[in-house]
């Protein structure tokens, strides 16, 4: 295989660099949306920086009955991909590489941010996850650390470590990338046959759904509170064609109130008629939450938040989210 492939730390610390040092970070099975993670680390580090990424399936993040034996294990393809997106290396440590004494016994715990959402329905994930990131920091000792949007919680808490624990290093975050039909990329798609895929198109749609009543009610809202008080109201609005707004201007002007809940609402709405088709999506989670720490928004919530969901459809379980908006003009 290529010289782009180091197995030991030993012999990524005998890998000269010079400039900024940025890592992408993978369990394998490489897809599009690990190369633009690489090719965005290729852009931040510079000509003269270096972009080192990692393969390594971590047992510790995955629980009982969870899929690590079956996998994705592609390595010869992933060399590929990240050496064509731009890699000077990619690092692929053996299990007893990163954890030469077995299951380490100190670990990192995720805190009850961990224990929200995916933390819920997979126990010690997080822990595992940030253990792993932990010792893939020390090791490959970058100056920038690029991790995908798509795992929202993930990026998340990763943030916090970093913070929390002085670590120095910069975490970047980058836009999910989606298929045309707006399924997110995931190694596990791979998993879904052609009717599988079909149902889980609704979970992209269930986001895109709460996206857009998020931005019809707020524009509703701003052209409202754009329009002349009192009766000048009502007749402002009709003449925009807004003619169930100009019959009661006022709940028009506080229509903003309630904004999560019919966020919520309409990605529900798509969610609950993909549990009709057949085979039926599994809903596990649908949550709006606060980036910062992953509890449900409340109906004044203004600011960023996360509409986030997890579902099965057959045996493959998905995860997807959105970034929103909440303000008086989102």
């Amino acid at each position: 295989m290529t010289d782009l492939l180091l197995h030991t730390a030993e012999e990524l610390h005998k890998l000269s660099r010079t400039g900024r040092r940025a890592v992408v970070m993978t369990m394998g099975a490489l897809h599009e949306g690990h190369a633009t993670l690489i090719r965005t680390a290729r852009e931040q580090a510079g000509p003269e920086g270096q972009v080192v990424v990692t393969v390594f399936v971590n047992p510790l993040q995955f629980g009982a009955g969870e899929d690590l034996d079956r996998y994705p294990r592609t390595l010869e393809a992933d060399v590929a991909i990240a050496e064509g997106a731009g890699a000077d290396a990619v690092f692929a440590p053996a299990v007893d590489e990163v954890y030469p004494g077995g299951d380490p016994q100190v670990r990192i715990s995720a805190g009850p941010m961990g224990e929200r959402l995916e933390g819920a329905t997979r126990p010690g994930h997080f822990d595992g996850m940030l253990t792993v990131v932990a010792k893939l920091l020390h090791l490959t000792r970058p100056d920038l650390a690029l991790f995908g949007q798509k795992d929202a919680q993930q990026l998340a808490l990763i943030r916090r470590m970093v913070t929390d624990l002085n670590f120095p290093v910069e975490v970047v975050g980058v836009p999910t990338v989606r298929e045309e039909d707006g399924l997110a990329l995931s190694s596990r798609n791979r998993y879904l046959s052609a009717a599988e895929r079909h149902t889980a198109l609704a979970l992209s749609r269930a986001l895109f759904a709460g996206r857009d009543r998020l931005a019809a009610q707020a524009a509703l809202r701003a052209r409202a509170e754009a329009s002349p008080a009192s009766d000048e109201r009502a007749t402002a609005l009709a003449r925009l064609g807004e003619i169930r707004a100009s019959a009661d201007a006022h709940a028009v002007s506080a229509a903003g109130a309630g904004l999560p809940d019919a966020v919520r609402a309409a990605a529900l709405h798509v969610l609950d008629e993909a549990g009709r088709h057949e085979p039926p999506l599994v809903l596990d989670y649908l949550a709006l939450v606060d980036p910062l720490d992953f509890t449900e928004t409340g109906q004044d919530f203004t600011g960023q938040a996360v509409l986030a969901v997890a579902a099965k459809v057959g045996s493959t379980r998905l995860i997807d989210n959105i970034p929103l908006e909440f303000g008086a003009h989102s």
